[in-house]
Parts: C-alpha cells; structure tokens; sequence
C-alpha cells in the first residue's frame, strides 16, 4: 500500500483525502519511485480543491512534480539508488502523480537530479522553476534580455524562480505582483522595480510605450496584451501561464509593427534533451539561498489548504510537499 492524496469523484462532489492505495492501483509504468517530496503548484491547486480544468479522471493521486529514488527498474536507463524527478507528462491529471510516497511511472519521463540540487532543493525548483527557466532560455535565444525584463505574476513560483534568475543573470528585472506588500521579498530576489499589476490588468491600447526587451508572462489575459504591446523593437515575451485569463485580447500591431516574438512555454511534453539543459542551468544559476527564503515545506496533510491558499493568491513563492510527513 502507498499512502497518497486521492482525489474522488462522487454523489456529494469531489473530495481529497489521504489514504492509502494499493500498489497495484498506481498505474502504468517501468519505473517504481520511492517519492520524497512534491510540491504544489497552481494546476495543483486546482486538482486537490475540486476545480475543473485539470484531472481528466477520477480517482486520481495529483501532484504534477515528484523528486525521489528508483526503487525498481524494467528500463535500461536507471537502476536502484538513481536519484531522479518527473515534471508534467501528464501525471496528477490524466495519471497518478507525485504526491504519494511511491509512483510508478515511465523511464522515458525521468530526469537525473543534479548533483548540486538535495531532493528538497529539486523540489522547490518543480514545475514552476522549470517553467520559469524555459522561459529564461526563451528569452537568451532571441537575445531579448538587453533592455529591462518584466516578470508578471512575480510573488508566485514561476515568478519568483524567474526573477531570482534573471536578476543573477546581470539584468534588470521589474516585477509585477499583485501584492505591494511583497516588494521587499521581490527586491531580495533581486528585482530592480516593482510595479503594481493594476497597470497592466486592465485594456489598453494595442501599441504603447515601448518599456521590456524581454517579459515572462504568467498571468495571460488584459496582462498579456499590455505586455506585448509596451515591449521593445526586436523584443519577446515568454507566455507560460493563464492566471488572470486564458483570452489575449489584444491585436497583431506589436507583431507586424515592432517585430514583436511571442514564445509559448509548455513544461509538460518538453524533449528530454531541453528538461536536461533546463535542469543543468537551474543548478547552475539559480542562487540555493534565495530558493531556501521562498520555500516552505509542509507535510501530505496540509495539501489541500495550501491548495486553496494558492487559487487565492495568498501562498508566495514554492511550497514543497514532504510525502513521508
């Protein structure tokens, strides 16, 4: 038996509970997992509190990250003591995922832990650093990091990753939170300026002022298209997220006008080659001790308060899930 969040489906609506699920019940796979930590993430959020949008079936074990050690091994490419994570390819949607004390899952999903990250480490970086990282790389490979760079959503755990990165990277970052009350955590980080989202969360005009290089946009929506339309000549943006709205009002102005890139960043079906280059750089250029100051690490339990905390804005930064506590 592997002791697990399960997320039900019944008379009275969906419910999240911990419980135990027999092994035999945690799917398809090559690979056993002995799970340390998840983490949890806003798609998460979503999943443990009943929100439609994530889990295609029920019951179903969430969590969308795991980090921990092969236990068992069908695939040639890991043995026993490997220490690995899995990041999107469906689990914690359409398959088990990681907050459980063992998934089981496919080789091909694995990537080895760097050798400089602990497993709490890898799991705070999750889904979110790796998305914000992706991003990252977005931007260098269009050489879009020369001017100021926004980050949107900034309080969050692609948002903070993203500045932490960005600003140890040697650019100017500007922050865009939400809460004005998180401006010293953000300037911690490493950010330069941070504004209030209000200025970008309403319509705007197609083409304004030209102010970002670069932007890691997390929110989507009104957000988006005021991005798009303030970025530079030659500039991108890296969209990764649909916090305020999946809709981009917005028009083709800042595309045909000022050779504007708009860059989608999907976490959950990226090559293995990419997830290993991403991880590498995260280990890499992402400063350990700003991690630490933006993770909180809770037990299996506290899941799905944490989870509704998140889809009300209220959790900064990453919050880790120990799946043994």
């Amino acid at each position: 038996m592997t002791r697990a969040i399960l997320v039900s489906k019944g008379a009275d609506g969906v419910t999240a509970s911990v419980t135990d699920v027999p092994d035999t019940e945690l799917g398809e796979g090559d690979v056993v997992v002995d799970v340390e930590y998840s983490g949890v993430n806003f798609k998460d959020g979503l999943a443990v509190t009943g929100r439609p949008g994530v889990i295609r079936s029920y019951p179903l074990i969430p969590g969308i990250d795991l980090v921990g050690t092969v236990a068992s091994s069908e695939s040639p490419q890991w043995q026993p003591g490997d220490r690995v994570l899995v990041n999107g390819w469906g689990i914690g949607e359409s398959r088990h995922g990681g907050l459980a004390e063992r998934a089981r899952v496919k080789g091909d999903w694995l990537v080895r832990v760097p050798e400089a990250l602990s497993a709490q480490q890898a799991a705070a970086i999750g889904t979110a650093g790796f998305t914000a990282m992706l991003s990252v790389l977005a931007l260098e490979d269009a050489d879009a990091t020369g001017g100021d760079v926004l980050v949107t959503g900034a309080s969050g755990g692609v948002g903070s990753i993203a500045v932490a990165l960005l600003a140890k990277l040697g650019h100017r970052v500007v922050a865009s939170t939400g809460r004005t009350e998180e401006e010293p955590y953000l300037r911690r980080l490493g950010a330069a300026e941070v504004i209030d989202r209000g200025t970008l969360s309403e319509p705007g005009k197609p083409m304004q002022s030209q102010r970002w290089s670069g932007a890691v946009d997390s929110v989507g929506g009104h957000t988006l298209a005021n991005v798009l339309a303030q970025t530079t000549y030659g500039g991108t943006v890296a969209a990764c997220g649909l916090a305020q709205s999946a809709e981009l009002p917005a028009s083709v102005l800042p595309f045909i006008l000022r050779a504007v890139t708009l860059v989608g960043i999907n976490s959950v079906e990226n090559p293995a080659a990419s997830r290993q280059r991403a991880w590498d750089r995260l280990a890499a250029d992402l400063d350990l001790g700003l991690l630490e100051e933006m993770t909180t690490v809770v037990p299996l339990g506290e899941v799905v308060g944490v989870g509704e905390r998140i889809l009300q804005g209220q959790v900064r930064g990453r919050t880790v899930v120990d799946v043994r506590a």
